[in-house]
């Protein structure tokens, strides 16, 4: 008879998910990324409201449950609710306290911004509740020693990337965007050093350009930084520091508030490095003739 316990801890199945994601079916993944992104709702919900959320049957999270070890759903579930009583609210619910707060979305083309700046609120309280301290020195400290900081990120995360080498460059940090464009960006990567750092933004559904850049990059040395939506993507055992900031749904795009308010955190960590300046760092800005 087997003696395997299933984890009883929050921490103990979040690893446990981790180590045996690579290796489930894509149905499954998709079972693991949203628990790992909604623990909150996990706690609360119901079995079949949560599969509705998320797209894939009740019973499929019940055999993935199973597969971990557990009895059933309810079990896995217990394991959110113990950490739920020591958690901070979650999206859904800084959505709903905003809403209250403010009266609710109004009507008509006022009523999408309201929506939107209330969603991107509660995003950034979620980001500033989920934040370690030590991630972000360690990170600042990756980008003040780096020789030469390359730059990396297509599709929706690219604003974020061009933010970077605008503001770093502004520092006087030797940056490199790995910009697609012409095919050059895998090539321009193999020029990267050890004593130089890859900073990675991407999110779900990531680039394959960036993903393959990423892991070449990391295989001959360079330290990785990356800003990605999930401690399940690609990134996550490639970089030195992960920041994981989660993409909720939104009612017609994702919301980039919280990604580009984080990576100008990190450049406001950085230029007090450079300036010696803990208490009030500036970023130099281009001023044109008046």
């Amino acid at each position: 008879m087997s003696s395997y316990h299933p984890p009883e801890t929050y921490e103990a199945l979040i690893k446990l998910i981790h180590d045996r994601y690579n290796d489930m079916s894509k149905s499954y993944q998709k079972i693991a990324l949203y628990l790992t992104q909604n623990p909150n709702d996990v706690a609360v919900l119901s079995v079949n409201a949560i599969g509705q959320k998320c797209g894939i049957h009740a019973s499929s999270f019940v055999r993935y449950a199973q597969s971990l070890g557990y009895r059933g759903f309810k079990e896995l579930q217990a394991v959110f609710q113990r950490r739920l009583s020591t958690a901070a609210p979650g999206f859904d619910a800084r959505v709903r306290a905003l809403e209250a707060e403010l009266g609710g979305a109004k009507e008509g083309d006022l009523g999408f911004l309201s929506d939107l700046v209330m969603r991107d609120v509660a995003s950034l309280q979620d980001l500033l509740a989920n934040m370690k301290t030590s991630d972000m020195e360690t990170a600042a400290d990756l980008m003040e020693r780096a020789d030469t900081i390359y730059l990396i990120g297509q599709l929706r995360s690219a604003p974020v990337v061009d933010l970077l080498r605008y503001v770093l460059t502004m520092l006087g940090k030797r940056t490199v965007l790995l910009d697609p464009g012409g095919g050059l960006a895998t090539h321009m990567a193999k020029v990267a050093r050890p004593g130089d750092l890859l900073f990675v933004v991407s999110f779900r559904f990531y680039a394959t350009e960036v993903v393959n850049v990423a892991e070449e990059t990391a295989a001959r040395g360079v330290p990785i930084l990356a800003i990605t939506d999930s401690t399940l993507s690609p990134y996550a055992k490639l970089a030195q520091v992960l920041f994981a900031v989660p993409e909720h749904e939104y009612t017609f795009s994702r919301s980039l508030a919280a990604p580009m308010c984080l990576a100008q955190a990190l450049c406001v960590a950085l230029a007090s490095r450079l300036q010696k300046n803990s208490n009030d760092p500036r970023i130099p800005v281009v001023t044109g003739p008046s």
